[in-house]
């Protein structure tokens, strides 16, 4: 069946929630994992860091702000994978669109299958704030498991 999982994570608690769950698949199927964390490019982020990249040092310091989280949700998903017995690599990327991230990483490393979370938006919260989900699975080729808890 699955032999290669993307689990892209944006450290949210459903996000660990979508990590447990496919790393249990993963654990049952014998399938190797792929965690993936995308963070956004300080320069295309939406308000305007003008007043922040004037002040010395501060974008440096933003950066390894974003970084740092993005290690932190790797290292727990690194630690449900050595406890459930898979096979895990992680990997921190920058990109303006994640779900382009995500897709992208997907078919790169050859996975089979996309196991993400989604954050339940409905109506207008949903057109307005978008969602990742949605764009992975309407954009992608690769099967995509929604975990909604």
């Amino acid at each position: 069946m699955y032999k290669h999982i993307l689990i892209p994570t944006d450290g949210s608690e459903l996000s660990q929630k979508a990590i447990e769950h496919g790393m249990a698949l993963a654990a049952a199927l014998g399938a190797n994992v792929t965690v993936l964390t995308v963070t956004v490019p300080f320069h295309s982020m939406e308000s305007d860091p003008t007043p922040v990249v004037d002040i010395p040092g501060a974008a440096d310091f933003v950066h390894e702000i974003l970084h740092g989280h993005s290690r932190r949700y790797l290292e727990a998903a690194k630690g449900v994978a050595t406890a459930k017995g898979v096979v895990c690599e992680t990997v921190q990327i920058e990109h303006r669109h994640p779900y382009a991230a995500i897709i992208e990483t997907a078919e790169g490393r050859s996975c089979d299958l996309i196991v993400m979370a989604s954050h339940g938006r409905r109506g207008m919260s949903a057109i307005v704030l978008g969602s990742e989900t949605v764009k992975v699975l309407t954009h992608s080729n690769i099967p995509v498991l929604v975990h909604r808890s």
